[in-house]
């Protein structure tokens, strides 16, 4: 792709765009000088790119039938076997469809996508394949992963396995649902703003947002690499602390990773709670939107973590009812300038790119009517601050997250984990197809407010099933201090092993 010398008229356009203005002499001279340079860009582009090799047979894959897909949750099948042994042999996985495997289609949820075929599989996809796993395809996301429901998939909405017609969450909406369904044992997830505890929580199965950094998430498409993580969502505590051991680590590509400490985390399963601290947040459970019911079921596991021995006591964190604003900046200008504005990668970080997404996501602005009403909003407002008030608010929320941070820290300093539900509410029902765009983007964001503040400040949280109610799952979050997924584990464990998490 061959960078061509500007014409005057579009010399003139670019300039316009940056507030210059000069004559036609000055239009021919800038024009000369940037000859040189423009050859430069084409040496580069004559040379071969630097791609890790892809191991693994594979084919193309291809989509299932409706009913061979009742719950919307597979994007594409196409099984593809790992290593003869390793820790995950006989394991079968869904790969979120942000997620690049290599020879297999990936839309991100969105028509402007569809058609891309990535040339690489993302690190998580190689640790898994080296560890034994089988994948078993492509499970669906939202329109790029911007809502914690489940209906802005461009080829539809994901259904909850417990009621028909009701969200899955999001925006990991299809690994959610197809573990849960039993379809697959694991699943890789992804999570800006909750979206693997989401959807975990509101399918009742177990999701884990590690620690920022932990598992690398090269081959990934970001949204925003301050709040970018990927984990695993699992049916058992043990799947997902042996899927964790499995892909964390550094992978010499991820600018997120530094000061990475991984474990062994099976090994924190078992053993007493005697000793352990929790603290419940008495903010986590007085979000705009919290259910009575939730509220009972989560105190009540808080209860069960304490008859099993830890000793569990009220806090107060009033920072974590701004959590989701501070979000807020973050997310959108970051989203805006790295995903939409930067062809899916951004620039300033040393990162793995993969140009022929880069390319074939430039579309998107051919067709930006078609983008998904969560898409829209969220660009548009991004770009409209952007261009209007320039990048101070990302900046000062980025300060203020230092102090989010730190009131969490000062609770984590005195307790072992911090307790709250995973979401204020249960799954609700899916906006019908005539909905007003109120309703569709009140659908997608209505529950992300005790996740989002842990996307800030980086520290582990996992969604945990508690009970049911009305035929829904309920789930509290633990959240641990940095690289401590252990602890998380270890009550995650005993909780799991002292009774069916829907009988209670």
């Amino acid at each position: 792709m061959n960078v061509k010398v500007p014409t005057l008229d579009q010399l003139y356009e670019t300039a316009e765009e940056l507030g210059l203005s000069f004559d036609p002499d000055d239009a021919i001279s800038f024009r000369d000088l940037m000859a040189g340079n423009i050859a430069a860009y084409n040496l580069v582009d004559a040379m071969p790119d630097e791609l890790p090799e892809v191991r693994y047979p594979r084919t193309r894959g291809s989509r299932p039938s409706p009913d061979d897909n009742p719950l919307n949750a597979w994007y594409v099948k196409s099984t593809i076997e790992g290593a003869p042994s390793g820790k995950l042999k006989g394991k079968t996985v869904a790969i979120k469809d942000n997620v690049m495997v290599a020879g297999v289609p990936m839309m991100n949820g969105s028509c402007t996508l569809e058609g891309y075929v990535p040339d690489i599989d993302a690190t998580v996809v190689e640790r898994l394949l080296d560890a034994g796993a089988t994948i078993e395809g492509k499970a669906h996301c939202e329109f790029f992963c911007l809502s914690g429901g489940s209906h802005t998939n461009a080829t539809g909405a994901v259904h909850n396995p417990h009621k028909q017609g009701y969200s899955a969450g999001g925006s990991s909406s299809g690994s959610a649902a197809l573990v849960a369904a039993g379809e697959v044992d694991m699943a890789i997830g992804g999570d800006q703003g909750g979206s693997i505890r989401m959807p975990a929580a509101w399918c009742g199965i177990y999701g884990m947002k590690p620690t920022h950094g932990l598992v690398p998430y090269t081959g990934i498409m970001p949204i925003e690499i301050f709040v970018d993580h990927t984990g695993p969502m699992t049916a058992s505590v043990t799947d997902n602390a042996l899927m964790l051991e499995v892909i964390a680590g550094p992978d010499g590509y991820d600018p997120r990773q530094y000061d990475v400490k991984t474990a062994n985390y099976t090994e924190a399963l078992g053993g007493e709670l005697a000793g352990l601290k929790i603290g419940v947040v008495a903010e986590g459970f007085a979000q705009n939107g919290a259910e009575d019911d939730v509220n009972a079921k989560v105190k009540a596991a808080a209860q069960k973590l304490a008859a099993l021995g830890a000793k569990v006591e009220d806090v107060s964190i009033p920072m974590h009812s701004v959590g989701t604003a501070i979000w807020m900046p973050i997310g959108v200008e970051g989203l805006t300038q790295t995903m939409m504005h930067g062809d899916g990668y951004g620039v300033s970080r040393p990162d793995l790119y993969v140009t022929s997404l880069m390319d074939f996501h430039r579309n998107w602005r051919t067709r930006a009517n078609e983008l998904s009403e969560t898409t829209k909003l969220l660009t548009l407002l991004g770009t409209y601050v952007r261009k209007y008030y320039g990048s101070r608010f990302y900046g000062k929320a980025m300060n203020i997250v230092r102090r989010l941070r730190a009131a969490y820290d000062a609770e984590l300093a005195a307790y072992d984990l911090l307790l709250m539900p995973t979401t204020p509410q249960k799954a609700q029902p899916i906006p019908a197809p005539d909905a007003s765009r109120e309703e569709y983007v009140q659908r997608a964001f209505e529950m992300i407010t005790n996740t989002a503040p842990f996307d800030l400040t980086h520290h582990p949280a996992m969604a945990i099933p508690c009970g049911l109610s009305d035929g829904l799952p309920v789930s509290m979050m633990l959240v641990g201090r940095h690289f401590d997924e252990l602890t998380i584990y270890k009550a995650a464990y005993a909780f799991e092993q002292s009774g069916d998490w829907k009988g209670m």
